[in-house]
């Protein structure tokens, strides 16, 4: 097994691992979005709870009587029996999306590594450059069961439409991409795209994980830029679900252990028989359906104001690192916002820097993200305080005086 522990792809990651005390954390108590790590309390900005519902009573209150009811967990495949809480998960979510239907499976990954392979067939699957890894792997799997597999420049629909119309006639044709990019913060030209891969009869595969919550359809009473109902990209773009797939998650915005995907009902009945995750995977835990259910029932009573508190303060980091001319590719306004380092600085000594300075964030290292895009990732929630997000901009300010952090321009 030497070549395990000899690749030096790893490398810089094994070092913080076992070096930095911002990886592999054991977190022993939360207050807010404060979180303890032994004796040290860090202001926390690597949850992606955009809204902050894992902390909202109603929503916490809600497990209890369900979990009465149903058990801890409802350990049937789906294929061979649906806890109720199922079908009133996907009513909901629907009517939510106004998608021809829904589908609910346990992750985003599950949906990946099982859906796409249907999808593609032995067909031909184009996927964007800075799609994530999840989807990545989806498509290598499903290039593994006969799919042919090529990429195309992030965001480049030019391209996009010169693969599609050199692809073989008659060739089933699927163009894989993010909504909301995970790291850059930025969603794409959806409806440029969805025309594309319409014009040349290719299915559209959308991941808006981090989308999903927080970006919604516009209309003339939306509280922010976000737009209403956090319905996701589909929607936020203006467009139909005519040969898109949209597929998002639970575990951001809704702070619960479900993914789904919006789809027309024959796909859905078909990957009731032929996608293993409802086939044969035990389905989500009885508290994550009803807190699911719980969400929702917020989201409709105050989801829009709780967005527009999100924008408030995500633009409150935005602002600052515009102000201070410091690069981030988030060129909008949603929370996700990445940090790129400096040229030749140590992503080590950056991330003992923050926890020093009782900050928490996603350290970006190599080999998750290329060498060129090392940095750190913030990502604001609705349960950040202002004197949180000022310590933030502290140490972002502390950063950029020392030239940690790349330049904009």
């Amino acid at each position: 097994m030497d070549h395990v522990l000899g690749n030096a792809k790893w490398a810089d990651l094994e070092r913080l691992r076992s070096g930095n005390p911002m990886y592999d954390a054991t977190i022993e108590e939360i207050d807010g979005r404060r979180i303890r790590v032994g004796e040290h309390w860090l202001a926390d900005f690597a949850s992606c709870n955009y809204l902050g519902f894992d902390l909202e009573p109603e929503i916490m209150d809600s497990i209890g009587e369900q979990v009465r009811r149903w058990g801890t967990h409802p350990s049937w495949s789906r294929l061979l029996g649906n806890p109720a809480l199922y079908p009133q998960i996907e009513e909901q979510l629907t009517e939510l999306l106004d998608a021809p239907d829904t589908l609910v499976l346990p992750t985003i990954t599950h949906i990946h590594m099982s859906v796409l392979p249907i999808l593609a067939g032995q067909g031909l699957i184009l996927l964007d450059s800075q799609a994530h890894k999840t989807i990545y792997d989806g498509a290598v799997y499903a290039r593994g069961m006969g799919a042919t597999l090529k990429r195309f420049r992030s965001g480049d629909a030019e391209q996009l439409a010169e693969m599609l119309r050199d692809a073989p006639a008659g060739m089933p044709k699927l163009v894989c991409m993010d909504g909301v990019n995970s790291m850059t913060g930025n969603a794409p030209d959806l409806a440029t795209f969805a025309r594309i891969c319409r014009e040349y009869d290719a299915l559209l595969y959308v991941d808006d994980a981090h989308g999903f919550g927080v970006l919604g359809e516009r209309a003339a009473n939306e509280m922010s830029p976000y737009g209403i109902k956090g319905n996701a990209i589909v929607k936020y773009a203006g467009e139909t679900y005519d040969n898109i797939v949209l597929v998002g998650g639970f575990s951001k915005s809704y702070s619960s252990l479900l993914a789904f995907l919006a789809l027309p009902t024959w796909l859905k009945n078909h990957l009731k028989v032929s996608a293993p995750p409802y086939l044969y995977s035990g389905p989500a835990p009885t508290a994550s359906l009803a807190t699911v259910l719980a969400g929702m029932e917020v989201n409709a009573k105050r989801g829009d104001a709780i967005r527009a508190d999100l924008y408030r303060k995500s633009m409150l980091v935005l602002d600052h690192v515009r102000a201070l001319g410091v690069y981030t590719p988030n060129v909008g306004s949603t929370p996700v916002i990445e940090l790129p380092l400096a040229e030749g600085e140590d992503i080590d000594v950056v991330g003992k820097l923050l926890w020093e300075r009782g900050i928490y964030v996603t350290l970006a290292a190599y080999p998750l993200v290329p060498r060129d895009q090392v940095g750190f990732r913030a990502q604001v929630t609705a349960a950040n305080t202002d004197a949180e997000i000022g310590e933030l901009n502290a140490v972002i300010t502390e950063l950029a005086a020392a030239g940690r952090l790349r330049k904009a321009g």
